[in-house]
């Protein structure tokens, strides 16, 4: 029986965007469109005080920052982005261009082909998301994508130096400090100094997905990323304190972001309380991850492990800590959720900053329909076709006529006749 021992107080996702966020977001965007660069000046002057001369860094503006961190940083940021480009590398080469004779004479195929250009947006606002470059940055440029520009928010009142620092060893082509919408608008919509990009990647707060969520179409998106969500499934071959960990890691994102414990382990279950007291009082982010666990954080204890599986998939959580004896068995039947982690080796920070996959994940069960941010989402796959002989146009243009008969629509009938007119031999 699955028994929900603490519940969240606002659990299920939110189903439509704030009216105020909506409507705010259309009419900045309509105003950026309209007056360019002078309106992405206001809103950022008033929004985050921050107007320079140029919103665009340098070359010795990007030296600096690199020039201000200590080796080790370099060095840790070098570490991370080296483990996420070799696994990038080994996804590309998993997408292979085909080609095909289907029948005698008749050669389909297709070719993957990267996107032109891409905007990247590395949110850091409260917190330097360096991973956040990473993740599209190099992503974008493992793909083959020939123009790669990245925009942050300033940080403190400057640029942050290692964000930057991040961005540039991505192999960002231009980069821009510059925050919230007025900064994917500059992207997506160019103004008169940007040329606008075909493709807006990265998360940010409500503002930054409802204007990803207005421009899709004009511009292709990643996906909208909602508060982080991390659910923890376990037995009891772990401890409260563990789980407790794993939970407000992840809860320290902000105070909406929902973390789940989901457990076999009655001990566990009414261990995790006082558990989670007890990490609190060693984290300098305990306010806002106190706040996160009242509010959205939830214990459900389970009998069996099928239990366990089918509430994993009800949640479908961004991440999926899985910390049993046999975390495979989850590897091999779960199919909604936005990564795994599996085993209690590793976790979400893990993956979030230096292990190599991406950390931009579908959340509010997004992980339904679709994967995280990967080299793939910045490949466009096209298909193409020849026909190699006229008795090959004949046959397929036979069949053609007859099915566009069907359907009423004498101009495609028309243009598989022709052919089979000119091409049939008697």
């Amino acid at each position: 029986m699955i028994k929900s021992l603490k519940a969240g107080r606002a659990a299920a996702a939110q189903r439509e965007t704030d009216t105020q966020v909506r409507t705010t977001v259309e009419q900045m965007l309509a105003d950026i469109e309209q007056r360019g660069e002078a309106a992405v000046r206001q809103y950022s002057k008033t929004l985050d005080d921050w107007s320079p001369a140029s919103f665009r860094l340098s070359e010795p503006e990007i030296e600096a920052c690199l020039s201000a961190l200590p080796r080790q940083t370099l060095d840790d940021i070098r570490f991370a982005q080296a483990q996420i480009r070799r696994f990038a590398q080994v996804q590309r080469l998993s997408m292979r261009d085909v080609e095909v004779e289907t029948l005698p004479g008749v050669v389909l195929g297709h070719k993957n082909i990267p996107v032109n250009s891409v905007g990247c947006y590395v949110p850091g606002g409260k917190y330097p998301m360096v991973a956040s470059a990473h993740m599209s940055v190099l992503t974008a440029k493992v793909a083959g994508v020939q123009r790669v520009i990245g925009a942050t928010p300033p940080f403190q009142g400057k640029p942050e130096p290692a964000t930057i620092a991040a961005m540039a060893l991505a192999g960002a082509d231009e980069i821009y400090v510059l925050g919230g919408v007025q900064a994917i608008a500059l992207m997506a919509l160019g103004t008169e100094t940007v040329a606008p990009v075909d493709m807006l990647v990265g998360p940010g707060n409500a503002y930054v997905a409802e204007a990803k969520r207005q421009l899709f179409g004009r511009v292709g998106i990643d996906l909208l990323a909602g508060p982080t969500e991390t659910l923890v499934i376990c037995d009891d071959s772990v401890d409260a304190e563990l789980v407790a960990v794993d939970l407000l890691g992840q809860a320290e994102h902000g105070p909406n972001s929902p973390a789940i414990c989901l457990t076999t382990s009655t001990t566990i279950a009414n261990a995790l309380p006082a558990a989670i007291e007890s990490v609190l009082a060693r984290l300098d982010t305990a306010p806002i991850a106190r706040q996160a666990w009242e509010n959205h954080g939830e214990i459900i204890l389970c009998d069996t492990e099928e239990e366990m599986l089918a509430e994993a998939e009800r949640i479908c959580s961004e991440h999926v800590q899985v910390m049993t004896r046999d975390p495979d068995w989850f590897l091999d039947r779960m199919t909604q959720y936005g990564a795994l982690f599996l085993g209690h080796r590793t976790n979400v920070a893990y993956g979030d900053k230096v292990i190599g996959t991406n950390h931009t994940l579908p959340t509010r069960r997004a992980g339904r329909y679709t994967g995280g941010l990967w080299v793939g989402k910045f490949i466009k796959t096209h298909t193409y076709q020849r026909v190699l002989t006229d008795a090959a146009s004949v046959e397929i243009g036979e069949y053609c006529s007859r099915l566009c008969e069907i359907e009423h629509f004498s101009g495609h009938r028309e243009q598989a006749d022709i052919r089979v007119r000119r091409l049939k031999t008697s």
